[in-house]
């Protein structure tokens, strides 16, 4: 018998003899623990080797067997004795440090020099070895005294399965480079969504976090950018259909698979190049089981910036004015400017002039009534909380779960907070021998307030810095303060007021499902057939109150509602056969069809006028104004077939071939069908005779693989000419009608992106994998790369969708396990990730001209440069006292900023710009710890980046020109006759020249160290939760942006969240202006199992 319960064993005695059994208290055992396999064995001798370990006992009246708990009595006294032994290898030599334990008590050893060890034990008590790189052993402790326990090899992670695109390998076959993530990896993590999960846990994936947000965006970029106007994100794909990842329950997740090289990807065709990460979520399996777990979060600030308070900010006032009429002499004579003091009385407390008061007098000196630091004002300490529910089980043959999920994050800032409901139901049903069906059901419903929707102009993160802190939140009567309330300020909304008063919500409803049919004809021999459904419906709405009056540049009492809903539809069929000839050749071969159409639909309807807040969107007839309704349909659809051949000799000589052909609508006709293949090679040389059974080397395996892959993420009409509305309004009859035209030129030439990669991996393991090593250099090679490039204006045109140059990636990449120390109570294990990355275009079109791109011209495409360069001023400091004929010459100051004449023309303009560095890092990865001891582990995480520059662009308002808002105090450290060595020009007023060009004094470098995770967690011994009637309990302390070490003096170096379209993203890496401040997070979790 193997693997049953104690009441299968009882019911089976019985069936063979004339015993029957009684139980004298409640028999709860129901794990299925037992195996046996016994001969010439009397019913006593079987239940004193079953029951002694269970901490039973028995006594038997006629063939009447009473079973019971044993009482403590008879524990205690029951006779040990000594038990010895040696264990060895599988050749038989001994293994020095093994633990040798008694399972289920605190006895234990470990063994010698020789492999000897010895303990006390009782008869019927089991005997668990175990050592690193070997299979854990049980030997069941009978009149024996002495044992020689032989321990294979572990070979569990070498035979893990891992998914790959439309199927599995065991990971000793795989030719390609794929990183995987399993769910109890993710698990040490407490985090919203599933990028946050896997951040920093595979070798070249890049995820960074853009926003503090609860749902802040996450960049995701596999191996370096591959496009410079199509899409830089992977494929997500979710159970077998694409999807988007941000949406689902990281609790759902079973594994996380990342496909890197074109071996990996090609399958996926056109759809490849920026890499594939393959979701598997959980399903039910084995008797029925219950999990909980929730993890309730407290959300800190990490940073403030410094900035001015009241005193500081009326004192950079005063010297604005001081030095006017230095700097704008003219405008000083003609009466421009106004002495801070005497401007300062007309908002005096008892004015007479309309002034709101902001000033008192106190001992004969003007004093300001408010001191408003702006970001604790805003600022909070959140509290977020997650639960999820889920029941597996299986009757059989069906297989079923049921998982909920509810989530909601506060965020840091006010109001800003996410919530997400999620349900998922699965069921596979084997029906007979050949057909398995199956469905996957999942509704996710997400409810968002975000606060930092707009970049630049009068977003809440800006206007935390630049409110000025001598206007209240509010005042006295009830309306807010606001920043031109003080003469000579820039209007600007009271942040508090923009989240009071303008409300955005965000909802999104996503319905997910897929169901399969699976045939199986023969042994080897099956046809899957697939259909998935993605359907997406958003309303986000929009409302700016009455008292509000400019916010994001608009006027009160507005209105806006933007509906849109997108639905996928997916066809897959595969057919797949299995086979192993003559024990030396295994053989997989999968045919594939697959169809995708995709349809995506918005409408947008806008009133102002709306005569009461109480309505806000839910009426929009009570407006006043109609603005003209808009909408917008796109759709494209495509059809794909595609092969793999994976083949073994003698399990040792590896190699697959994958093809796929995609046709997609997007492209023109001449251009739309495209052919990506690609071929591996893999050899287990640790499986060779010269290396088979080596001490030290446990396994090796060299790869190689190279292919092409594609990329469609472009606008679905891009080859064709578009009809638009806007702009084509036309006098007709003494009014103005609205015409449509050709709004975008036409490029039936436009042809696919494709990328050729070239891959070579080695994977090593050492001692029995106590030490192991997955290493990896690729080349990716971008041609036909697609832009919307600037066309001559006498076209009428501004741009057209073109194929215009080559682009190259190149990078190292390693994953470094080791296990440092391995005892009876402790271990220490490490892992190190490391990511290096070279990118460079190689080739554009028109003779390789410069592309200078947005945004603000602050980026450009150059050949030999990486995408993404920041272009601009070299900044040598400011010009000195001793310097003033020399700056003269360029119109300049002593106090300006000096500019570098790069061309030695004698004048500062265009030609003078150089590419000032990149957003891109040249290396980073994670280095994490684990230590454990006894049921306690602690989990701490380090993240690293080197080699990036930050473009801080914000500084240009709260730094580099003074006196309309507040700015950070780094403005106190300015230049003046007295400090000649400042980096920053002298203060005056705004526009009085102060310098506005992009230079490197907004750069900054990007590199950083982060304390990213540390995680402290208990398991619940097993015993204790058997008698609380559970199966598991974990609970869980956390803490997660524990610290950053960098030289950028913004919220975080990883915070860089310039608004961009899929268009630019790939020219914005690491430009900031004002982004939404990461927290510092603390967490406590429980996980339940029943």
């Amino acid at each position: 018998m193997e693997n049953v319960d104690l009441k299968t064993l009882l019911v089976e005695i019985e069936k063979k003899s004339d015993i029957r059994f009684t139980y004298l208290n409640q028999l709860s055992d129901t794990n299925k623990d037992i195996s046996l396999a016994v001969t010439n064995k009397t019913v006593e001798e079987i239940l004193n080797l079953v029951l002694s370990k269970k901490g039973m006992e028995f006594t038997r009246t006629g063939n009447t067997i009473a079973i019971q708990m044993r009482s403590p009595q008879n524990r205690q006294t029951a006779p040990t004795k000594k038990v010895t032994g040696i264990v060895t290898d599988s050749n038989g030599e001994p293994i020095i440090g093994a633990n040798v334990s008694v399972k289920g008590t605190t006895t234990g050893t470990i063994t010698d020099i020789d492999g000897h060890f010895s303990l006390e034990a009782i008869e019927g008590q089991t005997i668990l070895v175990s050592f690193i790189g070997y299979s854990s052993k049980e030997i069941d402790i009978t009149d024996k005294s002495s044992y020689q326990i032989s321990m294979s090899d572990d070979t569990q992670n070498l035979d893990e399965v891992v998914v790959i695109g439309y199927g599995t390998v065991r990971k000793k076959d795989l030719t390609g480079a794929v990183g995987s993530v399993k769910s109890e990896d993710m698990m040490q993590r407490p985090s919203t969504s599933i990028s946050q999960s896997i951040s920093g846990r595979i070798a070249g994936v890049n995820i960074s976090s853009n926003s503090g947000r609860p749902g802040g965006n996450q960049t995701i970029r596999i191996r370096g950018y591959s496009s410079i106007n199509a899409t830089n994100e992977p494929l997500y794909i979710i159970d077998g259909v694409p999807g988007d990842i941000n949406i689902l329950n990281p609790n759902d997740i079973e594994s996380v698979e990342v496909l890197k090289d074109a071996s990996s990807t090609a399958i996926y065709g056109t759809r490849g190049s920026n890499g594939v990460i393959v979701v598997t979520t959980k399903r039910g399996k084995n008797e029925i089981t219950v999990n909980y777990n929730t993890y309730l979060s407290l959300n800190t600030v990490a940073k403030k910036l410094d900035v001015l308070n009241a005193e500081q900010f009326l004192a950079v006032e005063d010297m604005i004015y001081a030095n006017a009429k230095k700097f704008d002499p003219n405008g000083f004579a003609s009466g421009k400017y106004i002495d801070p003091s005497v401007k300062r009385q007309d908002y005096l407390v008892g004015n007479t002039k309309g002034k709101r008061e902001l000033f008192k007098m106190e001992g004969g000196k003007l004093v300001p009534l408010y001191d408003i630091d702006w970001q604790d004002m805003l600022e909070r300490n959140s509290f977020s909380q997650i639960h999820n529910l889920s029941f597996t089980g299986s009757t059989g043959k069906t297989n079923y779960g049921v998982f909920l999920g509810y989530t909601n994050d506060q965020g840091i800032v006010k109001e800003s907070k996410l919530e997400r409901f999620s349900g998922r139901v699965t069921v596979d049903q084997t029906v007979s021998n050949w057909l398995k069906l199956g469905t996957t059901l999942s509704y996710s419903e997400v409810k968002e307030r975000r606060i930092d929707t707009r970049v630049g102009y009068n977003n809440v993160p800006r206007m935390m810095i630049e409110m000025i802190p001598i206007v209240p939140y509010k005042y006295d009567d009830g309306t807010y303060g606001r920043r031109e309330d003080y003469g000579g300020m820039e209007s600007a909304d009271n942040p508090l007021a923009q989240i009071n008063e303008n409300i955005t919500p965000y909802n999104s409803n996503i319905f997910m499902g897929n169901a399969y049919a699976k045939i199986t004809f023969m042994k080897g021999l099956d046809f899957t057939s697939t259909i998935g459904v993605n359907r997406t419906i958003n309303m986000n709405p929009y409302y700016n109150s009455t008292q509000s009056d400019i916010v994001n540049g608009v006027g009160g009492n507005q209105a806006s509602i933007t509906n849109n809903r997108s639905l996928q539809i997916l066809w897959s069929n595969i057919l797949n056969y299995n086979a192993i000839f003559n024990k030396m050749h295994s053989l997989n071969v999968m045919l594939g069809q697959e169809a995708q159409s995709y349809e995506y639909f918005q409408n947008v309807a806008t009133i102002d006028g709306i005569s009461d807040d109480y309505y806000q969107w839910y009426n929009m007839g009570a407006g006043s104004t109609l603005k003209a309704p808009s909408s917008n349909y796109t759709g494209d659809k495509m059809l794909s077939y595609f092969a793999r051949i994976n083949y073994s000799f003698k399990d040792r000589y590896l190699v697959t071939v994958t093809g796929r052909f995609d046709g997609s609508s997007k492209f023109g006709e001449d251009n739309r069908f495209a052919f990506f293949p690609s071929a591996a090679l893999g050899w287990r040389a640790s499986e060779e005779d010269f290396l088979k059974g080596n001490k030290v080397i446990s396994n090796l395996k060299p790869r190689v693989s190279y292919g092409f892959t594609g990329n469609s993420g472009i606008p679905t009409y891009g080859s064709m000419a578009n009809l638009s509305t806007s702009g084509m309004a036309y006098p007709f009859g003494g009014t103005r009608e609205n015409g449509i035209g050709v709004g975008s030129l036409a490029n039936p030439l436009l042809r696919w992106e494709k990328t050729g990669q070239f891959n070579v991996g080695l994977d090593l393991g050492f001692l029995n994998e106590r030490i192991s090593l997955s290493a990896d250099y690729y080349i990716k090679h971008t041609t036909d790369m697609l832009l919307n490039a600037p066309v001559p204006t006498t076209s009428g045109f501004r741009s057209i969708s073109t194929n215009i140059g080559n682009m190259r990636n190149s990078g190292f990449e390693f994953t470094l396990n080791t296990q440092n120390i391995q005892t009876k109570n402790f271990s220490w294990s490490s892992m190190l990730n490391f990511s290096s990355l070279k990118n460079k275009i190689t080739a554009l079109s028109q003779g390789d001209a410069d592309i200078i791109m947005a945004p603000n011209n602050l980026t450009i495409l150059r050949v030999g440069e990486s995408v993404g360069s920041f272009f601009g001023y070299i900044r040598d400091g400011v010009w000195g006292e001793n310097e003033a004929e020399q700056a003269a010459i360029y119109g300049k100051l002593p106090g300006d900023a000096k500019l570098r004449d790069v061309n030695n023309d004698k004048q500062i303009n265009e030609s003078d710009r150089v590419i000032l560095g990149k957003g891109i890092p040249d290396f980073y990865g994670t280095f994490t710890n684990t230590f454990k001891y006894k049921d306690f582990d602690l989990v701490i995480e380090l993240q690293y980046s080197c080699g990036s520059k930050i473009y801080w662009d914000g500084l240009g308002t709260c730094a580099m020109r003074q006196g309309i808002a507040n700015s950070l105090s780094m403005v106190l450290d300015t230049w003046t006759p007295e400090n000649q060595g400042a980096t920053l020009e002298q203060i005056r007023p705004s526009n009085a020249y102060y310098n506005s060009l992009k230079d490197d004094a907004r750069l900054y470098n990007g590199s950083f160290i982060r304390g990213k995770n540390i995680s402290l967690g208990y398991n619940l011994p097993s015993d204790i939760c058997k008698k609380l009637h559970l199966k598991a309990l974990r609970v869980t302390l956390s803490a997660q942006n524990i610290f950053v070490i960098s030289q950028y003096p913004g919220f975080d170096p990883e915070t860089t969240v310039y608004n961009t379209t899929t268009q630019n993203e790939a020219f914005a890496q690491n430009i900031e202006t004002f982004g939404y401040p990461k927290p510092r997070t603390f967490s406590f979790g429980a996980n339940i199992t029943f």
